[in-house]
């Protein structure tokens, strides 16, 4: 077998084998095949795209260049949740321990952000001695005995998908479909998830722009699942504005701790029950999707999801009097900024991306890898698209410990804003939900 041969035949529209794409895979993580071949294989499948067997068979060979995390000792289905990444986006924190507090176990391997915000390790260390340096054993053990646990990524996990994916950075081919899709679905099926609920999200604030480009990714990791064995439901859910109000690591833990009470901002709390009703339902732990949010909606009203949030940082060595006294336990940063109206009208945009970056200003997030965070410092908004406003309401409240940075942030997020005269209606949250089935547009 030769990697030229492989490369002419996806440059002329052909399917490749499962062999062809193991040589291809297992060469390149063993240095035997060049980058530039690889290159060329990529930018062939960029423009002649992957069969979904294709696509499903890259998928496994990149699982099977590195280790793959053994859950099958947890009792129980496992249901990973994966989002797509947005502003805002709390959702982990609220569907842990909720799902979990309705009896279907969450084994979840998590990350650092890089961007706007952390991911959602940097939101836990908000409590402070929170730790996922956790070995496997207690990994598994913690989920038996609480049901919810968050251990840090192992560097081991699909060691080939890193390799193509940094190769893709600097060569043009991130915007692949099958590319995109294979290399997310690598990462959870090497995590030991039994199914999958992604949340792929679309708008000014995401990867995918496009509506119709969001459904497609969505189909094609739907369909990858299908083919290895795991359920795999998506939901496309709207990020052109934020997600909830709270865009920075402290503050978006505060939001998941009030969303856990049943006080949370709408859209966030109807997103988290519209996820964990898929996961809830692929769990086992209820008949149908009814039924599943009439678990969840009960869990949160009676507390029991709460209290199960509290034993689960607790459980990781963290401080659990912040999740009942979050203003004296979370990190609090120095000065607090109001971003005003300067008209009256309506608000018509918030883009997401622009405020995600309003955040990072701050110190939210991070440009590098290496780069430190400050989990204190964010904003939180009071107005969301579609609301009336008047000259002089608060739109923003920015948490800074750097006053001079809070007034370039402020005047970045009166740009990033749109207040017209006429009224318009929000962005709709949920746009579709796709599964092996085909895709129901709402």
């Amino acid at each position: 077998m030769q990697m030229v041969e492989i490369i002419q035949k996806k440059r002329d529209g052909k399917e490749l084998s499962t062999e062809e794409l193991q040589y291809l895979v297992q060469g390149y993580a063993k240095g035997k095949i060049p980058d530039y071949q690889v290159s060329a294989w990529a930018m062939a499948v960029f423009f002649r795209g992957m069969s979904p067997q294709e696509t499903a068979d890259l998928t496994m060979e990149m699982v099977r260049s590195g280790e793959e995390v053994d859950l099958s000792s947890i009792r129980g289905i496992k249901v990973d949740k994966h989002s797509t990444g947005g502003v805002g986006d709390t959702t982990t924190l609220v569907l842990g321990p909720l799902v979990a507090a309705a009896g279907v176990p969450v084994a979840k391997l998590s990350g650092r952000g890089l961007g706007h915000t952390g991911g959602t390790i940097d939101k836990l260390e908000s409590f402070a001695g929170f730790s996922t340096s956790l070995t496997t054993g207690e990994f598994v053990s913690q989920v038996n005995d609480l049901g919810v646990a968050v251990m840090g990524q192992t560097g081991d996990l699909t060691p080939a998908d890193k390799q193509l994916y940094g190769l893709r950075d600097v060569t043009a081919t991130v915007d692949s479909i099958p590319l995109i899709a294979s290399s997310i679905m690598s990462k959870k099926i090497a995590a030991g998830a039994d199914a999958i609920v992604l949340d792929v999200k679309t708008g000014k604030g995401a990867f995918m722009k496009e509506e119709e480009k969001a459904v497609e990714l969505a189909q094609a990791m739907v369909a990858i699942g299908s083919r290895v064995g795991r359920q795999t439901v998506a939901v496309i859910s709207d990020m052109e504005q934020p997600l909830g109000l709270a865009v920075g690591n402290a503050l978006e833990v505060k939001e998941a701790i009030d969303t856990l009470k049943g006080q949370g901002p709408k859209d966030l709390t109807e997103l988290c029950l519209t996820l964990g009703t898929h996961m809830v339902v692929l769990g086992g732990g209820a008949d149908s999707p009814e039924e599943a949010r009439r678990l969840l909606e009960e869990k949160i009203s009676d507390g029991t999801a709460l209290a199960k949030f509290r034993s689960f940082i607790e459980a990781q060595g963290g401080d659990g009097r912040a999740v009942e006294n979050p203003d004296a336990y979370l990190p609090k940063a120095e000065h607090i900024v109001e971003v005003q109206a300067d008209r009256s009208g309506t608000l018509a945009t918030l883009e997401a991306g622009e405020i995600g970056l309003c955040a990072m200003q701050l110190g939210a997030g991070r440009e590098t890898k290496d780069a430190p965070i400050d989990h204190a410092v964010g904003l939180v908004l009071r107005k969301k698209a579609g609301d009336h406003v008047k000259t002089g309401d608060v739109l923003a409240v920015l948490h800074a410990n750097d006053p001079t940075k809070a007034q370039r942030v402020k005047e970045r997020f009166l740009q990033a804003i749109t207040i017209t005269e006429t009224p318009v209606e929000p962005p709709r949250l949920i746009r579709a939900f796709v599964t092996e089935t085909g895709v129901e547009k709402l």
